[in-house]
């Protein structure tokens, strides 16, 4: 008898006492006939994020939320990780707690999953069907400027590199994390970049970000410092 699937869903938290709640409600409404996990990996939130994940894992069992806590901020690459220890799944889906990644488009990732046997499926701003809700002008060009420069030095293969809204097969996400040094910001774009250098097979599915509704963007001049210093590294070193 074929393994059903099982899908652990990775979601660092820093601060998103009033998002996580809705988040989880929203992932439960688009997964009602789907094996999964949810996985909060929060660094030592001040706010009362922990506590409102408490109340969830009350409200939909421990074995459904699990509360992954570490005791500060960390990084991103490093919150993954530390999730994935955790993962029971033999797919694992990383994505933001700030409503910019609607779990509405989970079905989809896992649609086209199923369809071509992708090891990774990602969404993309960047082709038909996809965009960007509530950015500015300036950030919009900072964007679409700043993945056209890594598109064009490493191609990759793929057309939304700077993305963090992503289906992997575990086995291949292990293979890919253990292999990266980044942290941060850069750590979705040596992802992909990594995964395409090692052969795997990457399909899209077209989403739309929408910009955080509640809390502050944590995108500043030194994570574009920060990238800039990562496109470097990565041209060097795949």
């Amino acid at each position: 008898m074929e393994k059903k699937n099982k899908y652990s869903i990775i979601v660092p938290t820093y601060n998103e006492r009033l998002n996580i709640a809705l988040l989880v409600y929203l992932v439960f409404k688009h997964l009602r006939d789907v094996d999964f996990e949810m996985i909060i990996v929060d660094d030592g939130s001040p706010d009362g994020t922990q506590q409102v994940v408490q109340q969830l894992q009350d409200l939909y069992g421990h074995d459904r939320i699990l509360l992954r806590a570490r005791p500060k901020k960390l990084g991103l690459g490093t919150a993954y990780i530390h999730g994935l220890k955790h993962a029971s799944g033999n797919f694992v889906v990383i994505m933001d707690a700030d409503l910019s990644h609607h779990p509405k488009y989970l079905p989809s990732f896992i649609k086209k999953q199923l369809e071509t046997d992708a090891s990774i499926v990602t969404g993309t701003r960047y082709v038909k069907g996809g965009g960007v809700h509530g950015w500015n002008l300036m950030r919009k060009l900072t964007s679409r400027g700043a993945n056209v420069l890594a598109q064009t030095l490493l191609w990759p293969g793929v057309s939304d590199l700077t993305g963090s809204f992503r289906l992997y097969r575990k086995s291949a996400l292990e293979d890919i994390i253990s292999s990266c040094v980044s942290k941060g910001y850069v750590f979705q774009m040596e992802m992909i970049v990594r995964a395409s250098r090692k052969g795997y097979h990457i399909e899209e599915v077209p989403i739309t970000f929408v910009d955080r509704v509640y809390g502050i963007s944590k995108l500043g001049g030194s994570e574009i410092v920060e990238y800039l210093k990562g496109l470097a590294y990565l041209l060097v070193t795949t």
